[in-house]
């Protein structure tokens, strides 16, 4: 049965006609057109089409959207823009922090959820962090760097 559900996806308030089980990255993809968030495994466990829903880590995949009514999902697309990037998207293009590039929006997603939570995290924590995001490239200690440098670049310590 389909219903109108309310979201607030990256600062905009969006209605949407669908069944409420429906999986949110079916949503931002195909409703919203936001094509930043990547389909994966579809089982919640590649971290591909990871947002965050009030601050939270959540894997889109397996959310529905019922879960995302009334609270704020933010993508990739709501850090930062081409001219404008965020400072962590900054960091991981300083840093060459992508390969093939699939995987990356859902890592910095994490990395953002992390960093939220604690901007100065260490090394052990920020992989704790990406621990469930697969890179397939085998660029876990770019992603690594890129966060490490976002930190002491938000410190005003810039040394490299």
């Amino acid at each position: 049965m389909t219903e109108t559900i309310k979201l607030n996806v990256n600062g905009v308030e969006h209605s949407v006609t669908a069944e409420a089980d429906t999986p949110l990255i079916y949503i931002l993809r195909n409703d919203l057109n936001l094509m930043g968030t990547r389909f994966g495994c579809g089982l919640g466990q590649c971290g591909a089409c990871n947002v965050l829903i009030d601050g939270n880590n959540v894997a889109s995949c397996d959310t529905p959207l019922w879960a995302a009514a009334g609270k704020r999902t933010t993508t990739i697309e709501g850090l930062g823009t081409p001219d404008h990037l965020h400072p962590l998207q900054q960091a991981f293009v300083d840093e060459q922090a992508a390969q093939c590039g699939y995987c990356v929006n859902g890592i910095i997603i994490s990395a953002k959820a992390l960093l939220d939570r604690n901007p100065e995290p260490g090394e052990d924590e920020i992989r704790a962090a990406l621990d469930r995001n697969l890179c397939r490239c085998g660029t876990h200690n770019r992603f690594i760097r890129a966060i490490q440098r976002m930190v002491r670049e938000a410190k005003g310590n810039v040394a490299r």
